[in-house]
Order: structure tokens, then C-alpha cells, then sequence
């Protein structure tokens, strides 16, 4: 059931032991909102833990209480009254839904989060999930603390590109601005998020011999194998390398973590990456979007070309003929490099 966000508040208000989550392969927003919701939840008196089923990325354990976040184990309960989920439907969260049978408040911006949970509040115009969080806090009348803030201010950051993307509006700048003067210090936020070892600045320069153009120069993809993507500490920011290219409209990032399942993440100028990934049972914004696909490498990368072009030429964004020529060329000479 859709509802308001002061509906959401009051079923917040109404809850006492609250499970809180959000998606596997977390990112800023997600850790940022579960935790800034902890706090808050904590500061009116609720007892809160949050659970995330997947390692966390060493550049946000800059966020306070980050070391707090658990990760479930096979068979374990949660006695809760309303199990939180934010910045994603509940299909991602992995074990953590078997961990309580409580009613499922889910609080998201993805405009493909269609879920059908007992109560769904979606901003779809928000730029990230903590920026809703930002307003519910007005309506909890909670106190933002320094470490709300810098919980909030990590999300919004992270989601927006650092405000380069084209969702950061007037209603976010005014947001983060807030956040700043709470004590936020930006320079600190960027500093922690771009930090890489000497490993992972180095395995860029593998990660970018395997680059490759399709159809015309308007599509890029980037392809982080097994091997690589094991001795990667992150991958974070890789596709930004690549989605600046002049001819390109949409890149993407094809990462192998195991033998039978990889991780897509896609950028784009115009496209709407948003359906490409809904297609491939992933979702996210019209500009950013991700999904799984749940095959080997090479089956992964002739699926996710295929359906980038197929979207491409019903959108008008590529003709039928030069799809069907190209992609045959593109897939005959691609190889995996590691």
C-alpha cells in the first residue's frame, strides 16, 4: 500500500523494535539512511539495529555507528514490530527478510520499485533515499545531530556524484546546505569515499585496457573479471571513467564476482537505463541503474549488450539495421581480459 511521508511517521511513531536494512552491494545511501534512521529511531526511544547482508566498503566507515551495522547468519530471528527497508525493494536484501514476519515499511526514491509491501512511500524526485530522510526526521520532530548530518550528507553526496549528476535540484543543495552548517565538513566526506589503496588505483589501469565501444561509439563497457574483482578492496567510481566519452550516451560496468553471478551498473546522457535494468530484474533511475545477472561472464555480457541495444533501437535511439550489424561485430570480437 502507497503512502505519505506522514504516514510513514506515524507508523514509525507506532513501532517500538524496528529492523532496519537496505540492498546488498551497499552504497553511500544505503548505509548513510540505515544509519541515520538508527539514530533517530534511537533518539525517540525505539530500540533500532540495522542488518545488512554483504561485506560493507571500507571508504564509509567514516560514517559514525558504521561499526554497529550487522550482517545476518543462516537461521537467525529478529523480534520486531516493523522491519525498515530503505533505498531498495525488498528482492535485494537479501537474508535479512527472513528474519522477522513484521509488517514491512519500505522507504525508497528508485521510480522502479514497484513492490507490494504492506505500506511503500516512493519519492522518485528525491536525489537520494537520505534526502527523504531528511524531511521525516522534520516530521518525527527529531533533532538532526552532527552525526545524523554527516550520515545524511553521505548519501545525498555519494548519489548525486557529488552534485554532478542531473537529480541534484534546488530542494537537495538546500538540504545538504542545512547538513553543512550542522557541522558536516565536505572535505572530509570526499576525502574518505575517494580514498584507494595503491592495489586498486593500480588495477585501474587493467580495468581499462578492457574497455569497448558498441554500437557506433554509442555504448561503453567496462568488464571487471573474477580475478580482478577478488583483489579490488572497491569498484566504486570505475564507471565514471568511462561515461565521459564523447560519442557515448550509455556505459555500463559488468563486474564477475563468482563463476555464476555478476553485477551490472549503467550510466547514461539520455537513455533510460531504468528499463534496460527492470528487464534484467534490476532497477534504479533513469540516468543510474543496476541489476544481477545470475550467469557466467560471457553469457552476462552477450545478455546485457543485447538488451542495451534491443532498448536502444525501440527507443529510437539506435536503427534496427545498424543494431543487428554492430552487435554481431561488437560480440564476435569481444574478449575478456583480466
Amino acid at each position: 500500500m502507497k503512502i505519505t511521508l506522514q504516514e510513514a511517521a506515524a507508523k514509525l511513531k507506532s513501532a517500538e523494535k524496528i529492523l532496519l536494512t537496505a540492498h546488498i552491494n551497499p552504497d553511500g545511501d544505503a548505509i548513510g539512511s540505515t544509519l541515520a534512521m538508527m539514530q533517530i529511531l534511537r533518539a525517540m526511544g525505539k530500540f533500532a539495529q540495522v542488518y545488512i547482508d554483504d561485506k560493507l566498503p571500507r571508504n564509509f566507515s567514516v560514517l559514525p555507528f558504521e561499526e554497529e551495522i550487522k550482517r545476518p547468519v543462516d537461521g537467525e530471528k529478529f523480534d520486531a514490530d516493523l522491519l525498515v527497508i530503505l533505498d531498495t525493494a525488498p528482492d535485494r536484501i537479501g537474508k535479512v527478510i527472513e528474519m522477522t514476519d513484521a509488517p514491512i515499511l519500505n522507504i525508497d526514491h528508485h521510480i522502479t520499485n514497484k513492490s507490494d509491501v504492506d505500506f511503500l512511500h516512493v519519492e522518485s524526485d528525491a536525489a537520494a533515499t537520505c534526502e527523504i530522510i531528511f524531511k521525516l526526521c522534520r516530521e518525527l520532530d527529531v533533532e538532526i545531530t552532527k552525526n545524523i548530518a554527516v550520515c545524511l550528507y553521505m548519501g545525498i553526496a555519494t548519489d548525486t556524484g557529488f552534485f554532478n549528476y542531473s537529480n541534484t535540484k534546488p530542494a537537495t543543495l538546500r538540504a545538504v546546505a542545512e547538513l553543512v552548517e550542522l557541522g558536516v565538513e565536505p572535505n572530509v566526506i570526499s576525502e574518505q569515499v575517494e580514498r584507494r589503496t595503491f592495489l586498486d588505483v593500480k588495477i585501474v589501469s587493467a580495468a581499462l585496457q578492457t574497455t569497448k565501444l558498441f554500437y557506433g561509439g554509442k555504448v561503453v563497457g567496462m568488464f571487471i573479471s573474477e580475478e580482478i574483482s577478488r583483489k579490488v578492496e572497491t569498484t566504486e567510481g570505475l564507471i565514471d571513467l568511462i561515461r565521459v566519452i564523447d560519442s557515448v550516451d550509455v556505459a555500463f560496468l559488468l563486474t564477475c564476482k563468482s563463476e555464476n553471478f555478476c553485477r551490472v551498473s549503467m550510466r547514461s546522457k539520455a537513455v533510460d537505463v531504468s528499463q534496460i535494468a527492470k528487464r534484467l530484474g534490476g532497477g534504479g533511475h533513469v540516468r543510474a541503474a543496476g541489476c544481477s545477472i545470475y550467469k557466467n561472464f560471457e553469457e552476462a555480457k552477450n545478455i546485457l549488450v543485447s538488451a542495451i541495444g534491443e532498448f536502444m533501437v525501440e527507443t529510437g535511439y539506435l536503427l534496427s539495421a545498424d543494431f543487428e550489424e554492430d552487435r554481431e561485430t561488437a560480440l564476435a570480437d569481444f574478449e575478456i581480459s583480466d
